[in-house]
């Protein structure tokens, strides 16, 4: 498998683990110190949070579509950029969000590609039309 495929790869393993609200994938996946800097507020999410919210369904993701993933290496780190649309639902309040995001991941000696840090920017919809 070449690197970018292995990154690729764990993106796919990211946005699965949060579809099936698999709490122990997404621990795997992500690193102790995962910081996630959410779309909606802006507010900074570290990863136990982010896991305790998906696994124990408070938060749910009921679909995400991805386009135009791109991948740099930097070495044992690579910087994902891609656009999704999701919805889902926190709690009771149902969500909606376009936006690009930028995935971080480092490779670890003998260990798979971690997420270190992921952010989303909200894209705004054009004036007469929905998002």
């Amino acid at each position: 498998m070449t690197a970018d495929a292995g990154v690729l790869a764990a993106e796919a393993r990211f946005f699965g683990a949060l579809l099936a609200a698999d709490r122990d994938a997404l621990a795997r996946l992500l690193a102790p110190d995962f910081l996630l800097i959410d779309v909606m507020s802006g507010s900074e999410i570290p990863g136990a949070v982010l896991t305790d919210l998906v696994g124990s369904r408070q938060l749910v993701f009921e679909s995400i579509e991805r386009a135009g993933a791109r991948v740099r290496r930097y070495g044992a780190a690579a910087v994902v950029t891609g656009e999704t649309r999701m919805r889902g639902r926190y709690g009771d309040q149902p969500f909606g969000a376009h936006s690009r995001y930028t995935h971080v991941y480092v490779e670890q000696p003998g260990a798979e590609w971690r997420l270190v840090t992921a952010q989303g920017t909200p894209i705004a919809s054009a004036p007469g039309t929905e998002g």
